[in-house]
């Protein structure tokens, strides 16, 4: 929106960030599943593609990209320092919601938690059943089975959610947020003639 405003006349900017911000989104998202789908992104020159496909880090690559066309625009007098400093907050952001990303897919569990949960469930299952044999008799052992069900599903989840942004049913739905980005861009950065 702060393109679209800081920009009113420039459809040479709305169709460059209207490429260039869902390209960044799909971009991450691919990233972070370490995945590396081209068909989802779209480029005007070749030698931009080029340098995309042979980078580590294609959402660094792609908001370098931006940043050189803001500062490109603001050298030739298109855009003034208060105008530069307000889109460098935004692309900013972006940035910083990577790094937010990366922080979480790269945090396990800790291994020591891990192992004394696995722990916990075996000395908990294997005990049970000598508190509960006097009162519950031979349901014991449905209750002890249920019991361990219950908790090491609970381990499996944990287990589970380590990496919210794969391609399981539970996972985010980053690919339908990366459409709906691409779209809301879109509806935002065309011109109206």
């Amino acid at each position: 929106m702060k393109i679209r405003s800081i920009f009113p006349d420039d459809p040479e900017t709305w169709k460059y960030f209207r490429r260039m911000i869902p390209n960044f989104c799909f971009a991450t998202k691919e990233y972070l599943r370490e995945g590396v789908l081209m068909e989802e992104l779209s480029f005007e020159e070749e030698e931009e593609e080029k340098v995309v496909i042979h980078s580590e880090h294609r959402p660094n690559i792609m908001m370098a990209m931006m940043y050189d066309w803001i500062l490109a625009k603001h050298k030739s007098g298109k855009i003034n320092g208060q105008e530069l400093i307000i889109i460098d907050n935004e692309l900013k952001g972006f940035v910083d919601v990577i790094g937010a990303c990366e922080r979480i897919k790269s945090t396990p569990l800790p291994y020591s938690f891990s192992m004394y949960i696995k722990k916990f469930l075996f000395i908990f299952t294997i005990t049970l059943p000598f508190a509960m044999v006097q009162i519950f008799g031979y349901w014991t052992i449905v209750l002890v089975f249920l019991s361990f069900y219950i908790l090491v599903s609970i381990e499996l989840i944990s287990e589970e959610i380590e990496n919210p942004f794969g391609r399981d049913i539970n996972d985010l739905p980053t690919d339908n947020i990366c459409s709906k980005i691409k779209k809301n861009v879109r509806e935002i950065l065309t011109h109206e003639d």
